[in-house]
């Protein structure tokens, strides 16, 4: 397989970009569109697999786009972080295309069109892809830039006012953030000749401390609004829920774990000895306690998931802030929980609003009688987001926990209290959700939905009866499907916590030897 993986290893990238071409020129064929589609994201998760079990038994690849060698060609390089986030956001992009195109193909009001959807979201694909595989700072930018054009065009399908509202407020808080990066990015060049992340790690150091500073803080700036770090998350609650529920599923589940993983890949390789380590814990603590706080606030279940993949991006944050190989492994657990975890919730609200005809509290109600099927499949990822045990978020949250200790600083402490704070609340938050939606009357909401009321009713006087029911799902068996395949990776996630853990560990020793990248990347030659 060695002599197979530099083959490999731009594929990820190519096919998707590939097929977003030939999705384009099959525009009128809806169908084979959508073979086309779905059998890239097959491809790339095959090849995602194949990736990861051969970098995780030989090492980092690294390919040289062109045959130029770095530092002065563009390379792609596959570790076990990169290729760990690979396969994660394989799965994940292919379930919410099957979510996607069986939505539209049962659906008249024009939520996803199929014709602008698959080339759109095979770029984001692509760039999503790109920004794991960057080996240098301009090509992580040209990622982020792939699949935030294709985002804009996603984020606004259907042209609603609403949606084209909340698309500008993206489409302008994505370019400052594009615009800080590059901007750093050219600073960084200017100092040190060099955009080549390996070259990079060891002339930052030899900088004076004060442009060390402006380099680090300004990156910062860049990935913390990707990330929706506080205080720069505001944008993010009001830009997600205005999107198709699919949509939605990738950008919460991936698109903040971007911004995550390239402040995980350089802190680690650029700023190894950061000088920064307390104002980013800082903005974990504040991060997790304003997101769950906003989350209490609302009473719309799309914008109560939304300000809690806020708070929560903040656990991630925690572990990086840390500094430490064991709060790394922490941090790369929870984020590969979250991304599934996250993306599942949101896929389910999907079926909530398509069954219910809302995803508001306060028109919600009876779904558990109405379909008990999205009720267990909106139950399993509500309560893993919780933190409850056994499952993955509580066994990330304990690893997140030990590691904090582990530092024995107050700071730290201090961390572990708001994040045990923040799952409570988030417990809370998601058991009067459920409470509302999906337990009580339809009949007793602030604004009832009369079909809901009706057929619950119905079914409430066939139970009484002794008569049997036959359950209505109420939604495409095809969406159901893609979400339960999600909902069981999470549930894979805690039954399979061990390996997954141990990848964890060894992604992190990686990150925390920074010389074993250099020399693959550069092959000896550091200067």
């Amino acid at each position: 397989m060695i002599d197979l993986l530099p083959v490999l290893v731009p594929l990820p990238v190519l096919l998707p970009l590939i097929g977003a071409g030939i999705a384009l020129i099959l525009s009128k064929n809806t169908r084979a569109q959508n073979i086309v589609s779905i059998a890239i994201l097959v491809a790339v998760m095959v090849i995602a697999t194949m990736i990861l079990v051969g970098v995780d038994a030989h090492g980092p690849q690294v390919v040289a786009i062109g045959g130029w060698q770095p530092p002065a060609g563009i390379v792609l390089v596959a570790d076990r972080l990169s290729a760990l986030m690979l396969i994660v956001s394989a799965l994940v992009t292919l379930c919410v295309l099957v979510y996607a195109l069986s939505q539209d193909a049962n659906d008249d009001s024009n939520e996803t069109p199929i014709s602008v959807f698959n080339p759109s979201y095979l770029v984001l694909c692509a760039g999503i892809a790109n920004s794991f595989l960057a080996g240098d700072l301009f090509n992580l930018y040209v990622g982020f830039e792939m699949f935030l054009v294709a985002s804009y065009v996603l984020l606004t399908l259907g042209a609603t006012a609403e949606r084209i509202r909340a698309g500008v407020t993206y489409v302008i808080i994505s370019l400052v953030s594009s615009v800080i990066f590059l901007a750093a990015i050219g600073i960084i060049y200017a100092a040190c000749g060099t955009v080549n992340m390996a070259q990079l790690a060891g002339r930052i150091s030899d900088l004076p401390a004060d442009v060390q500073m402006i380099l680090h803080v300004l990156l910062l700036l860049g990935f913390g609004i990707k990330a929706a770090i506080f205080p720069l998350s505001f944008w993010l609650p009001d830009s997600y829920p205005t999107a198709p529920a699919p949509v939605t599923a990738v950008f919460a589940g991936l698109l903040t774990k971007v911004g995550i993983y390239a402040i995980i890949r350089t802190e680690t390789l650029l700023f190894a000895e950061s000088s920064l380590r307390v104002p980013l814990l800082i903005a974990a603590g504040l991060t997790m306690l304003v997101g769950i706080f906003g989350a209490i606030a609302q009473s719309e279940i799309k914008r109560i998931v939304s300000f809690t993949l806020v708070s929560h991006i903040g656990y991630m944050l925690f572990g990086v802030a840390l500094g430490t190989s064991v709060g790394l492994s922490a941090a790369i657990y929870y984020t590969v929980h979250h991304i599934i975890v996250q993306t599942a919730l949101f896929l389910a609200i999907g079926l909530v609003e398509m069954r219910g005809g809302s995803t508001s509290t306060r028109s919600l109600g009876g779904l558990m009688v109405l379909s008990p099927v999205i009720t267990i499949i909106f139950f399993i990822p509500a309560l893993n987001l919780s933190g409850i045990p056994p499952f993955s978020g509580f066994i990330g949250k304990v690893a997140l926990f030990l590691a904090g200790f582990d530092d024995h600083a107050w700071l730290p402490t201090v961390l572990i209290v708001a994040g045990t704070v923040t799952s409570l609340l988030t417990l809370y938050v998601i058991g009067r959700t459920f409470n509302l939606a999906f337990w009580r009357d339809p009949a007793d909401v602030e604004e009832p939905n009369e079909d809901l009321v009706e057929e619950f009713t119905e079914r409430k006087k066939t139970l009484l009866a002794g008569k049997k029911w036959k359950s209505q799902i109420g939604v495409p068996p095809a969406m159901v499907a893609a979400t339960s395949v999600v909902v069981i990776a999470s549930i894979v996630l805690t039954v399979a916590a061990e390996p997954l853990w141990d990848m964890s560990n060894r992604a992190a020793e990686n990150l925390s030897t920074p010389i074993d990248y250099v020399t693959n990347v550069l092959g000896g030659d550091e200067s």
